[in-house]
């Protein structure tokens, strides 16, 4: 799944968190979320769960959705 870091910095403005305040309270390393930031790691959904909980926003409002392609 891919996130849309653009919107997750949105919601962390909205609730004037720094990277760390995500961190601890998402329960996600500062690693995960600097790996995460930097394209290094496929984001499992689990992780997507818990960063959207701590935002307090749906998983939906933080998944970057690609265009479907069709050869017809």
């Amino acid at each position: 799944m891919r996130i849309s870091k653009e919107k997750i910095k949105i919601y962390m403005a909205n609730n004037c968190m720094t990277y760390d305040d995500l961190a601890k309270k998402s329960r996600v390393s500062r690693f995960t979320i600097q790996k995460m930031f930097a394209n290094k790691v496929d984001t499992r959904p689990v992780t997507i769960g818990k960063i959207a909980k701590a935002l307090n926003v749906k998983v939906e409002e933080l998944i970057e959705y690609e265009a479907a392609t069709s050869n017809q």
